[in-house]
């Protein structure tokens, strides 16, 4: 180990006891703190920073993050991951909107182009904390009377469930990494083109109909996607049976066509 690396890991070690939000030492204590320059101590803090563990706040100082909320692969609503964690969900409306559907929207929730589709600005937050900023469409036709106020720090799955019959069944979800632009780190409260997470998911009830579109952007420092692994059984096909080895010689290898873990 470097010495470079052995200074990042005593950083991470103090990170252990710090809660979220507070302060480091300041840069030249803690540079000799850890007989460090402060120049090699710049660079491990940059690495951190990089990593979304720790906040440079520029003519303040560093400051500790939480650990990042880990999202898993499974249809549940933010309202309820985020209860399940122990932490306060809420939402504000940020815009709430009656359009027609373009082709992209019109496409994605099987409705003719130019339909009339609910469009709703959303932030959503943890402990207050700004964490995603979601932009949903639903057909108008799905939720007669639906106001900006039936949103505001409620869950849409909830609300949809109560007062209209509608039952999330199945959800398909595309993941991928973004940069903020201005207007959406300006919301989330960081920097713009800081690392985010856009989370496309297109739902539908039990009639198999699409009943909403979102496009999610989730902040890179506090979130990341969780996914859980199993090996794949062998398929009946591939097992060698025993009695067609011959006395003396080890069976044939049997190629894996598994490519390993599967999510």
């Amino acid at each position: 180990m470097t010495k470079f690396h052995a200074i990042r890991d005593q950083l991470l070690d103090r990170l252990e006891s710090m809660a979220a939000g507070e302060q480091f030492p300041p840069e030249r204590q803690l540079a000799e703190t850890l007989g460090i320059s402060r120049m090699t101590l710049r660079r491990a803090i940059d690495e951190l920073v990089a990593k979304g563990m720790v906040r440079r706040r520029h003519g303040t100082g560093v400051f500790a993050l939480g650990p990042k909320l880990d999202q898993p692969l499974a249809a549940s609503s933010f309202t309820e991951d985020m209860l399940a964690r122990g932490m306060r969900p809420g939402s504000h409306i940020l815009s709430f909107d009656t359009a027609e559907a373009g082709a992209h929207v019109a496409r994605r929730l099987h409705i003719a182009e130019g339909d009339e589709v609910i469009a709703i600005l959303r932030l959503r937050l943890a402990d207050d904390e700004p964490i995603a900023l979601e932009e949903l469409h639903v057909p108008s036709v799905l939720v007669p009377g639906l106001s900006a106020d039936d949103l505001e720090d409620q869950s849409f799955y909830e609300l949809l469930r109560r007062n209209f019959g509608i039952r999330l069944n199945h959800s398909v979800q595309t993941i991928e990494p973004t940069l903020l632009d201005a207007a959406e780190a300006k919301h989330l409260g960081v920097e713009e083109l800081s690392p985010a997470l856009l989370f496309e998911r297109i739902s539908r009830g039990a009639d198999d109909r699409p009943f909403e579109f979102v496009r999610s952007v989730y902040r890179g420092d506090r979130y990341k996607v969780r996914t859980e692994l199993t090996v794949p059984a062998p398929a009946a096909a591939e097992a060698v049976p025993t009695d067609t080895v011959p006395t003396g010689t080890a069976p044939a290898a049997v190629p894996d066509h598994t490519g390993g873990l599967q999510p």
